[in-house]
């Protein structure tokens, strides 16, 4: 069993414990999550089965979605409703100029701290199992990119974003930073994830869903194939040599292979995958997804990355 399934997470289990029951539901041991949601956090959960386990890295890479409603006036330990309490304050000061200049300030690259309670790791422990043991760690604030972030909701005390970002971005750390900046304290109230790389919630199946389709024998339809991750990249269709030398792990020169998508009418060869491009997805005469193949400008050939066959 091969591919991905776009799972809209509930409010409640973490995101290991979705793992688990697809792996109990395929019977499938490799079993494996594209991004963390925190248990309070709902939505787009790409879980990868099989083959589909290696490409979690390009999708732990891909750009994320979220809308996310932040609560002003009240700040917790762990950044969101579930922790506890550590400051309550009066935000009724807070201006609409002032939270529009100060959710700007957050857009671009950015630096920024981790929570304390994540399942980031010091010394092999989780920090949420350091924290909760007292074992304060000290956090060192990293890099970050917020693509965008727009204000849809302002019900005071609640503010409700829409966040697009990069990996690694902590939307708990942008309620709290928020909350700091206006000087009134803020924890994040609710989080959904609506898009995780080309995965989206319109499209997502719910566990109930997910456990019916298994029941009754149609999970297949919620199956997206392992090449779904790369769409944005350019395809390849390469001879039958090409993907011997692919299968074997050599580099290749793809100058008089065809850039068509596997299917095409067309006869007619490109010349060749523009070099600007690192990645490329390649394909065999017949349409099997190939490989994910990366760029080596030094030697200026393709070298196969990832082998699917």
């Amino acid at each position: 069993m091969n591919g991905i399934f776009n799972i809209d997470k509930p409010s409640g289990p973490t995101s290991f414990d979705i793992v688990s029951k697809v792996r109990k539901l395929s019977c499938e041991r490799r079993v494996g999550h594209a991004g963390t949601l925190d248990p309070t956090a709902t939505g787009v959960l790409p879980v990868c089965l099989g083959q589909g386990t290696r490409v979690i890295e390009f999708l732990v890479d891909t750009t994320k979605f979220y809308r996310a409603v932040i609560e002003l006036g009240v700040a917790t330990d762990t950044y969101d409703a579930a922790g506890v309490v550590t400051l309550q304050s009066d935000s009724s000061g807070v201006s609409r100029a002032q939270l529009d200049s100060e959710l700007a300030s957050f857009s671009g690259s950015i630096e920024q701290v981790p929570p304390l309670y994540s399942a980031l790791k010091h010394q092999g422990k989780p920090l949420y199992e350091l924290a909760r043991a007292g074992i304060i760690v000290e956090m060192k604030s990293r890099p970050v990119t917020i693509h965008s972030l727009e204000l849809v909701d302002w019900q005071p005390p609640l503010v409700t974003v829409e966040v697009v970002c990069g990996k690694g971005t902590y939307i708990r750390s942008l309620a709290h930073d928020l909350g700091q900046n206006l000087g009134c304290g803020a924890h994040l109230k609710n989080l959904v994830r609506l898009r995780c790389g080309p995965f989206d919630i319109k499209d997502a199946v719910s566990i109930p869903e997910l456990e019916n389709a298994f029941r009754y024998g149609y999970w297949q339809q919620f199956v997206y194939p392992i090449d779904s991750v790369f769409s944005h990249w350019t395809a390849v269709v390469v001879s039958d040599d090409a993907g011997v030398d692919i299968r074997s792990g050599r580099p290749l020169v793809l100058e008089n292979e065809s850039q068509n998508q596997p299917g095409s009418d067309s006869t007619q060869p490109a010349s060749g995958i523009s070099s600007a491009e690192h990645h490329c997805r390649a394909y065999a005469l017949d349409g099997r997804f190939l490989a994910v193949l990366h760029f080596d400008p030094e030697k200026g050939h393709w070298r196969p990355q990832k082998v699917f066959v």
